[in-house]
């Protein structure tokens, strides 16, 4: 096999596009969070594209100096008014909750509310994503014109959620190769409706396993689907033995947009894997930035962290909190390009 068996045809681009699309489509729905069933059903469904091993680690499982949190999860939630109108709905966008929120279901004045309410001012008609991972407390999102909305009423306000002891999912698939040396390519898929920060790099992350998968290759390839921060960090401390096998690394996020790509680059700076994705960026028609690595970001922080200090790198297009939709509402189906998510596909592949 040549370099070029793996990168995609004149032919193939449009079906690459459309069906990179139409996965991120079906994955939209789910509400998925750092532990609970719609992590699990978003791992169910790249199962059918990658064949996944899926490991359920125990709530309370120490993971270096981090713990494995509660599981969590919800049915419904809304808050209604006096007439009896759901003025807040889950139904209608899973982030109108904050994420995590413990169950509550209560009646209070708008008054008593209104610390329990998230909004962007700058951005009336967006709904941001919030999270309270690790802090019991519960809330909502809801645009500020729907805020500004809202009449003095008693409100009936309603969080059906469970937070106890069950487990975190983490997603692998394993590609043994002619040599042990790993490639590592992971994905953060904990967040709920948002396309480009995290679907975006969820169904490329798939799409790449599955065409690595039909083809002979020389080196070994672990795909890893986990929480953000908190599913690297138990999977690290799982998997010591494994680590020194991984030669290159890459963490997917943000590739949806028509933005540039940004390459942010391992600890090292001057890895192997850094070199070929400045060669690869500098020969795509997509303009790029390269920047040197930052202990923020996704989950590189953790491969790249002292204790490891793995060659890995990150590949986005538009860099994370730097367009305005970045974690709210306004990251949907009609911001990711199928183009983008094709370009995107593409690049890995030439660099990987």
């Amino acid at each position: 096999m040549t370099d070029d068996d793996l990168l995609l045809k004149d032919d193939e681009i449009a079906d690459c596009a459309r069906d990179l699309y139409a996965l991120v489509e079906r994955l939209y729905p789910l509400c998925r969070s750092k532990t609970g069933n719609g992590l699990r059903q978003t791992l169910k469904i790249i199962d059918e594209y990658v064949g996944l091993a899926m490991d359920e680690v125990p709530s309370g499982t120490p993971a270096f100096d981090w713990t494995v949190p509660k599981e969590w999860n919800i049915a419904d939630a809304y808050v209604r008014n006096s007439q009896g109108r759901r003025v807040i709905d889950f139904q209608e966008s899973n982030l109108h909750v904050v994420g995590y929120s413990v169950p509550v279901h209560r009646k209070m004045s708008l008054q008593e509310l209104r610390p329990h309410l998230h909004t962007l001012p700058d951005h009336p008609d967006w709904i941001p994503f919030r999270d309270t991972f690790y802090r019991e407390t519960w809330g909502f999102s809801l645009s500020q014109n729907d805020l500004n909305a809202l009449a003095e009423d008693e409100y009936e306000v309603c969080i059906d959620s469970t937070l106890q002891d069950g487990h975190l999912t983490i997603g692998e698939a394993y590609l043994p190769g002619a040599v042990a040396d790993e490639v590592l390519i992971s994905a953060h898929s904990c967040h709920p409706s948002l396309c480009n920060d995290n679907l975006s790099s969820i169904a490329l992350g798939a799409f790449i396993a599955r065409r690595l998968r039909t083809m002979p290759h020389r080196l070994s390839y672990r795909f890893l689907f986990l929480p953000g921060t908190i599913g690297s960090i138990i999977w690290l401390s799982r998997n010591e033995d494994k680590v020194p096998a991984i030669k290159h690394g890459l963490v997917l996020a943000c590739l949806g947009d028509p933005g540039a790509f940004t390459y942010a680059q391992s600890r090292r700076g001057d890895a192997l894997v850094d070199r070929a994705f400045a060669q690869v960026l500098a020969h795509s028609a997509v303009p790029h930035t390269i920047k040197p690595f930052e202990p923020d970001g996704y989950d590189q922080r953790q491969y790249c962290s002292p204790g490891f200090n793995l060659p890995v790198g990150s590949l986005m297009r538009t860099s994370y909190g730097a367009y305005p939709k970045y974690h709210t509402s306004a990251d949907n189906l009609d911001f990711v390009r199928p183009e983008s998510l094709a370009e995107s596909f593409a690049a890995p592949l030439s660099g990987i």
